[in-house]
């Protein structure tokens, strides 16, 4: 299997929409809440390159922005149109539809993950700048190099040796791989270090590039669900995170990495 059909096959099977909002996730408000900090007032013309089903699109739709979607996944763009406030369609990202300076701001909230050759994501990156309008702002989402290793100590993954021998290829390489189609771990992507990201987005041609974790080092602690549910519990941790975010010390403690930046002017 290709890494394309290996990409919609594990998609298809997965709820990537219920994975993000059932509980509110950690990663949907943090990523919500550096978006906040980034992108033009509405209305705003934004691109969702890779979008899913549309959480965030739903979002920013609300918000008065004109939206577009374009993903890789069949199921995904069908369940992105159902939800009726913004446009969905199936696409690429190292091969985009839109016409050169059209948007006032760019997402990429995951397809740097499937993209497993350097030369592919700079393909996306480009194809973000190109369809940004100058100045626009990027936003670019990225799982960090040692997410494998946080998951399989905190969740007990490591008494499984073929998950010790993915997680060891991880921090040697960055090339994730799944070989048993374990469910549990993933699929083929790729896992970027803090340097690697920044220095993708800084050769595709962005200005003013800063890299901030997403969850941060909360991510692993017990029963955040039931932690989060509690609204000052909840807003303590979103404190503490935003507190913490600028350290350098502790930007790759985190499951994803986030990218933010412009295109130029």
């Amino acid at each position: 299997m290709n890494e394309r059909a290996e990409l919609v096959a594990h998609y298809s099977a997965a709820d990537e929409q219920a994975r993000l909002t059932a509980t509110e996730s950690l990663e949907l408000l943090r990523t919500r809440i550096i978006l906040n900090r980034v992108l033009p007032p509405a209305p705003s013309a934004i691109l969702d390159v890779g979008g899913g089903a549309g959480v965030y699109a739903s979002w920013l739709a609300d918000r008065g922005h004109s939206v577009h979607l374009v993903d890789p996944v069949p199921k995904h763009v069908e369940q992105a149109a159902a939800v009726g406030t913004f446009t969905a369609a199936v696409g690429d990202a190292v091969a985009l539809e839109a016409a050169d300076d059209s948007y006032d701001a760019v997402l990429l909230l995951g397809p740097l993950y499937h993209l497993v050759e350097r030369a592919d994501r700079l393909r996306a990156l480009r194809e973000a700048r190109r369809v940004a309008r100058p100045g626009a702002p990027v936003a670019v989402a990225a799982i960090s190099r040692y997410a494998s290793t946080m998951d399989g100590f905190y969740h007990g993954l490591i008494a499984d040796s073929a998950f010790v021998e993915i997680l060891t290829e991880d921090l040697r390489s960055g090339q994730h791989r799944n070989p048993d189609d374990d469910p549990r771990y993933f699929t083929t992507a790729y896992f970027h270090t803090c340097a690697d990201l920044r220095d993708e987005v800084v050769e595709a041609g962005f200005e003013d590039v800063g890299v901030l974790p997403v969850e941060g080092m909360l991510a692993w602690a017990p029963d955040l669900a039931g932690l989060l549910a509690d609204p000052e519990v909840r807003d303590l941790a979103l404190h503490c995170l935003e507190q913490a975010e600028t350290d350098p010390a502790a930007t790759a403690a985190t499951p994803h990495l986030l990218a933010v930046a412009r295109a130029p002017k």
